[in-house]
């Protein structure tokens, strides 16, 4: 919807420091509900190909992606777009190392951490945990990355260390692999090996205010809900 993407720019523009008069007039004009705090595009293009997957049009649910940059901007989304700012629901998938920064930030705000879920390390760690190495390497044949992936294992640093965490990597040597492979290992899932992060996300963006199933906390093969730590 080009609405929704003017309405994503224009959060980003006064995130940036402008006075954020466009985005408060799109969000008064769009059906605009809930915003989904994403570290990056390649979160970004994950959750988008599963909720399109799902036969889910997102933007027509009034639910608005957005790839932050890092997480260490989450308090400045979470201010402006919150409680405090629009009044937006606020949900989004963040990496473990980042759950601090994602807690910190909504609790500022004012705003429920419930609808905000961890990767154990990472989404591409969940996505290859769920597909399995042989899977992954299939696929990464099939997009025409063999000799680039084989090139990046001869590299003395890739020595020792497992499988899974070479393609891990891999997936971000190069600028746009990560987005690529976010939509294309989602893609790829089978509708029951969908990583529980990710899954539990794309749940609670179905109903404002209904909570979903309880979620585990991080580790293999579970995600977890973002919660502030004493």
């Amino acid at each position: 919807m080009t609405d929704m993407r003017t309405f994503r720019e224009a959060v980003a523009a006064w995130v940036a420091g402008d006075s954020g008069v466009a985005a408060r007039e799109l969000a008064a004009r769009l059906p605009v509900r809930t915003a989904v705090l994403l570290e990056g595009p390649s979160d970004a293009a994950a959750v988008g190909a599963l909720a399109a997957g799902r036969g889910r049009n997102l933007a027509a649910e009034g639910v608005c992606v957005l790839p932050m940059g890092g997480a260490m901007s989450v308090g400045r989304f979470a201010r402006l777009l919150g409680p405090p700012g629009l009044g937006l629901r606020l949900t989004g998938l963040c990496d473990e190392a980042e759950r601090g920064h994602y807690a910190r930030g909504l609790e500022r705000a004012g705003a429920p951490q419930e609808g905000v879920f961890v990767c154990a390390a990472d989404l591409e760690d969940e996505l290859i945990r769920a597909l399995g190495v042989t899977r992954v390497e299939e696929i990464v044949r099939a997009e025409g990355d063999q000799r680039a992936l084989r090139t990046f294992l001869r590299q003395p640093a890739q020595r020792g260390r497992s499988p899974q965490r070479q393609l891990r990597r891999f997936l971000g040597t190069k600028k746009g692999r990560k987005i690529h492979y976010g939509r294309v290992l989602v893609e790829a899932l089978a509708p029951d090996r969908v990583p529980a992060p990710l899954d539990g996300l794309l749940a609670v963006l179905r109903a404002p205010g209904t909570p979903s199933a309880a979620v585990e906390e991080p580790g293999p093969p579970a995600g977890a809900r973002c919660r502030s730590r004493s």
